[in-house]
């Protein structure tokens, strides 16, 4: 009776020793959770006061820089969406003498760059007395020149890329390999051109005519577009639509350009401004914290939290 008494006792110590245990690694756990937390909300509000003061303009006389980098598109930094915002806060600005576009592109969507180039001339006769220059680096192709097109003046670097005036439109057919596999297509439609391009399926003369027909038409808007910002200065040849590209001296001979300059250079010499203040729609710090720290600390945060068998929602 003695020994079972003792045994007891001993059982009775020992889970009492494991659950304080498991409450002091519970406490350290929920300490470095709220530590991480509290870390966390110190980093954003600190990045968020700096990323605000980096914003600030000068407040005096200045050029305006607005870039375009990488693929127009939706969803993408060189967006209608964000290029139209950033030109428009530009032109606003009462200490505004003139506007650069720095472009390095090589294109994208060709309704995207027609938007941004239809803003830039509205913004133009909106604010007659504020210049809009192109200042292009490396690369100004397809949807980046229709972009260009719009600007008052286009300054090059001697080796820049520009041109590329044409409009393609990409598929592929996957039709023999289907065959070889043994894959049957199974498509219903409602519509005898519902199916235009499927790459699932022989390519008909009747769609290859279709597509040839409505790139044709976006490329004579794209022609147009170019015909227009650049007037007489273009000095047309056979191939100057046909989607070939030049390096920035040849297109200055073209009429495709009009000066070798940088930003540096139209801001002092053209604009007479030497200071530039940046109204380019990027993401932000807080942002670029949010998306790759952020989620980072948030997974720390609850691994800790399922490790200690705590609830976090």
């Amino acid at each position: 009776m003695a020994d079972n008494d003792g045994q007891w006792e001993r059982g009775l110590i020992e889970r009492l020793a494991t659950e304080a245990l498991k409450e002091q690694r519970r406490a350290r756990l929920w300490g470095i959770f709220w530590k991480l937390l509290t870390f966390a909300y110190v980093t954003v509000v600190i990045v968020l006061a700096v990323d605000w003061k980096g914003g600030d303009s000068k407040g005096g006389r200045h050029t305006a820089l607005v870039e375009i980098n990488g693929i127009i598109g939706p969803g993408t930094d060189a967006s209608s969406e964000k290029v139209a915002t950033a030109l428009q806060s530009a032109f606003k600005d009462k200490n505004t003498q003139g506007v650069v576009l720095r472009i390095n592109s090589p294109g994208g969507s060709p309704v995207q760059s027609q938007n941004i180039y239809d803003e830039m001339k509205r913004l133009r006769l909106k604010y007659p007395a504020i210049p809009l220059y192109v200042v292009v680096d490396d690369l100004c192709a397809s949807g980046g020149y229709y972009v260009a097109a719009a600007a008052d003046r286009i300054y090059v670097a001697k080796g820049s890329i520009l041109g590329s005036i044409g409009v393609r439109m990409d598929s592929f057919g996957v039709v023999g390999l289907m065959e070889k596999l043994g894959v049957e297509r199974r498509l219903l439609t409602a519509g005898r051109n519902k199916a235009l391009l499927d790459p699932f399926l022989p390519l008909e003369d009747s769609h290859k005519q279709i597509a040839v027909e409505l790139i044709g038409e976006i490329h004579q808007q794209f022609i147009a577009a170019v015909r227009e910002g650049r007037g007489k200065r273009l000095k047309e040849t056979p191939d100057m639509f046909s989607g070939l590209i030049w390096s920035g001296a040849t297109s200055i001979e073209l009429g495709l350009a009009d000066a070798v300059g940088g930003l540096d250079y139209v801001a002092r010499e053209v604009i007479k401004a030497e200071d530039i203040v940046d109204y380019t729609q990027k993401e932000n710090l807080a942002e670029k914290f949010a998306r790759r720290f952020g989620a980072g600390a948030m997974g720390s945060m609850l691994e800790f939290a399922a490790r200690s068998g705590l609830s976090v929602r």
